[in-house]
Formats: structure tokens, sequence, C-alpha cells
């Protein structure tokens, strides 16, 4: 029981905030190894569609410094660091061994000089304010505790003029078509798990915890409560994902 007796969700259940952290932790570890493989047989591979859509919108430049959060495996550091010459980048993930599988990725051993790997909360980041230029979190904002806690958190380690840029899956405008995208969530993704990964657990809460997510324009609410200005967002493949940006002006 967390002092003040807080809650949050975890998928569909409703858990005490101070449990939340150590369940996610578990789910990830317990995926870690397939994560990967899993991110493309889920998405077909549209995934990479959606992050080289999410580098398209924020054009990496040479000499900036990226602080990717939940970064997990490295996929959007990778990305960032491929198209920005000289430009470094941080992968911070709560769960070690997330960050262990990154480092096994060939990207990892060519960016090495650029790239550091950091265990973390995305709620208590240990940096410094005004650290970095630029601020990416992919799929990892739904599976934080307190999701305005981290976008303060984001805000602040971000430099005067430096960029928030968030993909995450979201809401379909059309109630037909996310009736049709929840009866492949809910029903083919779990299946997946337990095949591929042997976890059909963690999909389950991976697939509940879409559908907790705030709805676009709710999301872009909390982004600039938080102090980010010039807030906007674009959707992907119709909705299904979404990428939220803002600038710490």
């Amino acid at each position: 029981m967390s002092e003040d007796g807080r809650t949050t969700h975890f998928g569909f259940q409703t858990v005490e905030e101070g449990d939340k952290a150590g369940m996610v932790h578990g789910v990830f570890s317990n995926v870690a190894s397939k994560y990967d493989v899993m991110n493309d047989v889920m998405s077909m591979g549209v995934h990479r569609v959606w992050k080289d859509a999410m580098m398209d919108w924020l054009a990496p430049r040479g000499g900036q410094k990226l602080l990717d959060v939940a970064g997990g495996t490295g996929d959007i550091s990778f990305r960032f660091l491929r198209r920005a010459p000289e430009a470094e980048a941080t992968v911070l993930d709560m769960t070690e061994s997330m960050l262990i599988e990154g480092q096994k990725r060939a990207e990892a051993e060519s960016f090495a000089e650029r790239l550091d790997w950091i265990v973390g909360d995305a709620m208590a980041l240990p940096f410094e304010d005004n650290s970095f230029d630029v601020y990416t979190i992919s799929f990892g904002i739904r599976n934080v505790t307190r999701i305005p806690d981290a976008l303060s958190e984001a805000f602040r380690v971000l430099r005067p003029g430096g960029r928030l840029m968030v993909l995450e899956f979201s809401q379909l405008p059309n109630a037909g078509m996310q009736k049709l995208y929840d009866l492949y969530s809910f029903n083919v993704i779990p299946k997946m798990g337990q095949v591929i990964a042997n976890d059909s657990d963690s999909y389950q809460y991976l697939v509940e915890s879409i559908r907790n997510f705030p709805n676009q324009e709710t999301f872009a609410s909390m982004i600039r409560e938080a102090g980010f200005e010039q807030v906007s967002y674009r959707n992907l493949s119709l909705g299904i994902a979404a990428l939220h940006s803002g600038w710490k002006i």
C-alpha cells in the first residue's frame, strides 16, 4: 500500500501506485529477448515506418544531444545517430535487461563513442536541468506510473529551444475501426506473445495499456500543462499510433 493510498492502472487492473513500476519492470524483463521480434510481428513491420516518420519530423542535426527515455533496445537512438553526425544519444530505461539486449545489436558497437546506456526512472531523471536538445519516448509513456511527472521531468532536462517528441499508440477516430482494431489486439497479440515469447500475460497487459492511454487531444493537453509550447500531433496509420511534438521555449 502506498503511503497516500493512491492507485493507478496496470492494464485493466487497479493497483497501488507504488506497485506499478515493479510490475512494468517484470513485463519488460520477461519479454526483453523477444521484444524486437514481437514488434515486427505485431505491427507487421509498420513500427519501423512509424519510427522513420518520427525521425523525419524531428529532423536530427549534428551536434545535438538526445535523451531517449524508455529507449529499450535502442531503435530510436540508432535512427537519430544515423541521421545526425557528431550527435550524441543517451538511452535510458528502467529495465536493465532491455538495455543489455540493445547493447548486443550491431549498431551499438558502431555508435559506441556517441552512445550511453543508463538504467533510470522517467519520473526522476538522473540529469541536471537544461542538459539535452531533444527528448524522445517511443511506446513508453503509457507505462509510466504518473505521466505528468514524466512530462515535467522532460521539460526540466531539455534546454531552452529543446524539443519533446512522443511516439505512442493512440485511438482511431472512427468507432467501427477502433472496434476492429481492438478485436485484433485482444484476440491475436496475446496469442502471438505466447507462441513467440512464451508469455501471453505480458502482451495482454500491453494491449490493455494501449486502451487506457488518453486520446490524442487529451494527451496534447497534458503536454501543454507540463509547460511545452507549439504542441501538435500527427496521426499514423489512421490513429493506431500518433506522434506528439512540443517545444521548450
